[in-house]
């Protein structure tokens, strides 16, 4: 029987202000976005890298929780006053 490895590398996102987006992007010699989905203040959405996403890009401010910890980033608004 053969089984395929399982990958347990989840992330947690839980969006702090409306409209934040959550980009996955693909594997290989050219990276590109895959998915895109748009979460508003409160909502969670539970994310995993699997074969074809290498990498998760979060625009707005949310919450990520990793195996590795916790991690928030910054709002829109508050990127261009700085």
């Amino acid at each position: 029987m053969n089984e395929k490895k399982i990958l347990n590398d989840f992330v947690v996102i839980k969006a702090i202000e409306d409209s934040v987006n959550v980009i996955g992007l693909t594997r290989g010699t050219d990276t590109k976005f895959h998915h895109s989905e748009k979460l508003d203040s409160g909502e969670v959405m539970i994310a995993q890298f699997t074969e074809h996403t290498s990498a998760i890009k979060i625009r707005g401010h949310a919450k990520v929780y990793t195996p590795f910890g916790e991690i928030e980033s910054d709002s829109k608004k508050n990127s261009f006053e700085k």
